[in-house]
Order: structure tokens, then C-alpha cells, then sequence
């Protein structure tokens, strides 16, 4: 073997005194030493990392735990290997209490804080290649940085800046790999997705190996006091291994979470293998296709679609398979795509196509027509006087900027915005101000859209309400030249949308328990406000629907589905927004009031306006 190349302990400066070091250069405004110092904190952060690595995956496999287990065995490999990683770190970095570095230091290198540094001395010293890709770095784990970003925005327009100057460097192979494959899979080049996923395979693995290889070390005890407690030696060796189990287990969020965000990509590992099976099945390689669903299977035991998908494989070639080789079996949620070669629609492990349970509602588009996934559009699902009694309704009940804290815009400054939700209009009907009877038929709207939506996906889970509002978008006369804005931005109802990163994340201040949504349309007299789907770059249209009265379109509320409203630009477009979930934790609150209420209506029949419930009590 060829022998490795390392950096003398000599040379190795600290990270930590390094980074300092450029620190105060910077404040100092002696630019060049501020990159020279950085630049070498970074470089020494690589070069510990890499040797730590090594050195404990060469000393396991120096000293492993064989099936001879004996208390004696255990801790005489525990010593050796300990003594073994001490010995080849020493012998790379020096004295390794020289590497120590405070905890404000590691989470500003996790940070990528040095790039910010570095970008700013790159520009000082008239370098904006060099400063480009240092803001390009940072901003990929600091998305919410504006500064940055107007900062990236002036480097595109500079004379010989080129696209590949805005590089992350450190930018995770794997990821990498995966995101090139995604592109290629929905262009429908599945050889080089295949390649790309393979690859990006190879690269998880490793990755996953370095992780893990890095919890093997000192670890941190919060809330114990060895020193003071006494802890005999197997408390304490219980309690470390304990401790490095947590961190492995951290590796498989770690590494499937882009920098930046707070969240994992969900069902990340098995979804390389989900992607696979269908390009092998599109290339016609059905041998590696059937190894790939029988590993997705590993992760999601018994998931009905890819079971399905099995069969079809061994149907077709006559034999069964092995599953690839997995080195880790932990997944988060699933995902689907037997409506590509199946009679019926399947989509993230849920067959669509269900009853629409009223005769007059009549499907339009489903969801390849949709050019989408978990999409469908419905007409005639309320008729031609229930739309004229919601809108008038609507021009009673809505307040300006109504679920939105009281804002008259809240997504653009050309067009009113008003809303009105179920139980505020249940209480006018209580008050006298609007018919009882146009209440009631806004309750009893959007229930009948809720079943729709329940059936046609055919989900095996009640639909609870998250939120239901009555909502009315007013072009505002004089501000409607040369509009370029939306009424309503793309936005995903569940996660929020990455454009530039191609993902959707699940986190907060997103609404992540809402898993359906539907807007049920009651006028189409106005200009403007088509609803659009988009690709996940928030730019590319995929589907465009015109409201109109009982028009009603349906999906699933993640990333799967960005979607916007254009502009309204003449008259008033009103409709009926309805959120959906399946955690009966984030059942509306108000609907379950206007439940009770509605519940007190029909067992009490006051529909001949002789009320005798005040409505401050079961308000």
C-alpha cells in the first residue's frame, strides 16, 4: 500500500489559535493575514478531522470485538484500542490536548462562520472569485443571512465571475451525488441517474463510517460528577458507550440534514433505493431493480406498494432476488410510484382514484393529467345558488387581513385580503347579522369537501380539519400597471420551500402537521388568479387552474406539491381554503367548537329562530 500522505505535527497549528489569530487580523484590517490564518484554521479543522478518523477505523479493525465475549476479553480491547487510537493520533497531530478547542469554537466552524470572515477579506483584497465562493459557502448553511445574499446577488453581476466560481467547499459528496441524480431522474435520463444514486450510495456509506468513527472518543456527561459520585468502572464504561450509541444513532439525522436547516430530508436513505428499483425498471435492467425494492423493504418491512412491486419482478424474470448490501437500517416515512406502470394511480404508498361520494361532482383532472402526484381536480362539487349564497356571505362576514393578525396584505400590497372563519360566521348567524341558513352551508361545504378529499385519496385515517377560512382576494384599482407579483407566492402548506437547495423542509414556522389541502372555488368573474402548481424551483408552471363556482382542487400538502395564486388583476376572487390533518393533535379548535354548536342545532331544532342559546356561552 502506498504510504500516506499527513501533515507533520509540527506544522499543525491548532485550529482554534489560528482561527483567532485571523480574527483579530481582521479587526486589525491586515486582510491578507486574516485569509492566511483562516484559511489555515480551516485546513488544520480538515486535517484533525481526517486523522482522527483514520486512525480509529484502523484501530477497530486492529483490535475487534471477536464472539469470544468475556468481561476480561471486553476490556482488554476497549484498552488496546484506546491506547492504540491515543498512540496514531500523537503520532500525526502531537500532544492532542493541543487540539482541544472550546465549544463556541466547533459551533462556529459548524457554522461555517470563518467563511463570512473570509469573503469580506477576499473583497477587500480585490479577489471576488475567491470572495464569491467564500459567500456561496457560508450561505449555504446560513440561508437566512440577507446580507449575504444581496452580497451573492452583486458578485453574479461582476465582470469575469463565472458560475463555477459559486462552489461550496464544503459541500457533503453525498448529498452532492444525490441532488445531481434527482435532477437527472425527473429530465428522464435514468442511466445517469442511476449512476448518480449509485454513487451517491458509495458516498453515504463512507460518510456514514466517518460518523460514526467520530463518536468513538471522550464524551460529554452532562449532570454527572464522576469525580465526586464514584462511579465503579462498569457504571462508568456503560454510561460512555451509552453515550457514544446516541451519537451513532445521531449520524443517520446528521447526514440525511443539508447545512442550514434543522431537519432531516425525510425517508432519505431508503429513498436512494426507492429511485433505483424504478430507473433499473425503466432501463430494463429488472435483476438490480428487484434487488434495490427488496432493500427499500429492509427499511419499510411490508410497505404494501413496494411489495407490489416486488411481485411484478419476480412475475416478469421468474426468480426472486437479493437485497443489496445495507449497512444501516434506519428510515423515517415512505414514498411510492407504482402509478407509473400500474392501472390504477399509487403515490406515496396510497392508491388514488377513490369515490367522490356525490353524484353531481365530476373528476376533471387527476393527477397525471395534473402533471403532478397527489393531485386532483373536481367540478360541480356545490351548485350554482350555494356558490351565490357563500359569496354573499363572503361580502358580510370577511374582515380584512381575517386569520392573518389583522394584516390588509398579507401577501401583496395590490390586492385586499379578507377572510372570515366557520365559527365566526356561525356567531353571526347567532347575532342575526347573515341567515342562519348561510352558516350552516359554509359548515356544511367545506365537511362535504372534506369527505371528497378523504375518499378520493383513499385514506385509511380519519381527515381532521386544520384550518378552515372563507377568503376573498380585491384587485385594488389604480395599483394594477405593471404588476409582476403574485397574489399568493409559491409556497408548500406543510415545509418550507428551498428553491436554490431543490428541497422542502419540515420544520418550523411551516405548518408540518398538515398533510391535505383543498381550495373550493365559488366565483370565476374576475381577471387573473389562476391557481398554479410549480416544480420545486418555484418557477417552472406544471398545472394551471381557472376558478370558477363548485370548481375544487385537491392535493397533499408537502414538497411534492409548490403552488401559487398569479395575480388577481380585475373584481374579487372568492373561494373556500381548507387544510387538513391526520394527527387528531391538530384538530382545528374552532371546528370543534362550531361541532358543538352545530350539534345543539339539530338536536334542538331552532331553525324557527326561537334561540335560546346565548351565544357568549357556547362560543
Amino acid at each position: 500500500a502506498q504510504p500516506e500522505r499527513g501533515v507533520s505535527a509540527a506544522l499543525l497549528q491548532p485550529y482554534d489559535l489560528l482561527y483567532d489569530s485571523a480574527v483579530q487580523a481582521f479587526y486589525n484590517s491586515d486582510y491578507e493575514k486574516v485569509v492566511r490564518d483562516m484559511e489555515g484554521a480551516l485546513s488544520s479543522h480538515r486535517e484533525v478531522r481526517r486523522t482522527k478518523v483514520r486512525c480509529r477505523l484502523r484501530c477497530q479493525d486492529q483490535f475487534p470485538f471477536d464472539e469470544a465475549f468475556s468481561d476480561l476479553r471486553f476490556f482488554d480491547v476497549v484498552l488496546r484500542r484506546a491506547a492504540c487510537m491515543n498512540r496514531c493520533i500523537e503520532e500525526k497531530l502531537g500532544t492532542q490536548s493541543r487540539h482541544k478547542v472550546s465549544e463556541d469554537v466547533v459551533q462556529d466552524f459548524n457554522r461555517r462562520i470563518p467563511y463570512n470572515f473570509l469573503q469580506m477579506a477576499y473583497q477587500k483584497l480585490n479577489q471576488p472569485d475567491k470572495a464569491a465562493a467564500a459567500a456561496h459557502t457560508y450561505f449555504q448553511a446560513n440561508p437566512e443571512h440577507v446580507e449575504m445574499g444581496q452580497d451573492l446577488e452583486q458578485y453574479k453581476d461582476l465582470k469575469g465571475i463565472k458560475e463555477e466560481h459559486f462552489v461550496d467547499q464544503e459541500a457533503r459528496p453525498h448529498q452532492c451525488f444525490f441532488t445531481a441524480a434527482g435532477k437527472l431522474y425527473d429530465k428522464g435520463d435514468y442511466d445517469g441517474a442511476i449512476a448518480s444514486f449509485e454513487e451517491a450510495l458509495v458516498e453515504y456509506y463512507k460518510a456514514d463510517e466517518e460518523c460514526r468513527a467520530l463518536c468513538q472518543g471522550p464524551q460529554k456527561f452532562e449532570d454527572h460528577d464522576h469525580l465526586r459520585y464514584r462511579y465503579s468502572l462498569h457504571e462508568l464504561v456503560s454510561d460512555h458507550f451509552t453515550q457514544v450509541l446516541h451519537c451513532e444513532h445521531e449520524c443517520v439525522r446528521y447526514l440525511a440534514t443539508r447545512p442550514g436547516r434543522l431537519s432531516p430530508m425525510e425517508n432519505y436513505l431508503p429513498l436512494h433505493y426507492d429511485y433505483l428499483q424504478f430507473a433499473y425498471f425503466k432501463v430494463d435492467k429488472l435483476e438490480e431493480a428487484l434487488q434495490c425494492a427488496l432493500t427499500y423493504l429492509l427499511f419499510h418491512e411490508g410497505e404494501e406498494f413496494m411489495t407490489d412491486n416486488v411481485d411484478y419482478y419476480r412475475g416478469v424474470l421468474g426468480h426472486d432476488g437479493k437485497p443489496q448490501e445495507v449497512r444501516t437500517r434506519s428510515g423515517l416515512e415512505r414514498r411510492g410510484w407504482f402509478e407509473d406502470f400500474a392501472s390504477s394511480q399509487y403515490y406515496s404508498g396510497i392508491c388514488v382514484g377513490g369515490p367522490l361520494l356525490y353524484d353531481s361532482v365530476l373528476l376533471v383532472q387527476n393527477s397525471a393529467a395534473l402533471n403532478g402526484r397527489q393531485r386532483v381536480l373536481l367540478d360541480h362539487v356545490i351548485s350554482e345558488e350555494e356558490c351565490a349564497e357563500l359569496r354573499h356571505l363572503a361580502h358580510t362576514v370577511t374582515l380584512a387581513g381575517d386569520g392573518y393578525k389583522g394584516r390588509m396584505s398579507p401577501h401583496t400590497p395590490n390586492e385586499r385580503f379578507e377572510g372570515a372563519t366557520v365559527l365566526k360566521t356561525l356567531q353571526y348567524g347567532y347575532e342575526g347579522r347573515v341567515p342562519m341558513k348561510s352558516a350552516r352551508l359554509f359548515y356544511d361545504v367545506s365537511e362535504r369537501a372534506r369527505r371528497i378529499v378523504e375518499s378520493y385519496f383513499q385514506l385509511n385515517s380519519t381527515l381532521h380539519f386544520s384550518y378552515t377560512h372563507l377568503v376573498c382576494r380585491t384587485a385594488i384599482t389604480g395599483q394594477q400597471d405593471h404588476r409582476n407579483d403574485l397574489s399568493h407566492p409559491i409556497h408548500a402548506d406543510n415545509c418550507l420551500l428551498d428553491p436554490d437547495a431543490n428541497e422542502c423542509w419540515k420544520e418550523p414556522p411551516a405548518y408540518t402537521y398538515r398533510d391535505y389541502s383543498a381550495l373550493l372555488y365559488i366565483n370565476g368573474d374576475f381577471d387573473g388568479g389562476e391557481f398554479i402548481f410549480t416544480e420545486m424551483d418555484a418557477k417552472t408552471v406544471t398545472a394551471s387552474v381557472k376558478p370558477k363556482c363548485g370548481r375544487m382542487v385537491g392535493f397533499s400538502s408537502g414538497g411534492e406539491n409548490p403552488h401559487g395564486v398569479k395575480a388577481v388583476t380585475s373584481g374579487q376572487r372568492c373561494a373556500v381554503a381548507l387544510w387538513f390533518t391526520l394527527d387528531p393533535l391538530y384538530r382545528e379548535l374552532e371546528r370543534l367548537q362550531a361541532d358543538e354548536v352545530i350539534h345543539i342545532l339539530d338536536t334542538q331544532s331552532l331553525w324557527d329562530q326561537s334561540l335560546t342559546i346565548n351565544p357568549k356561552d357556547e362560543l
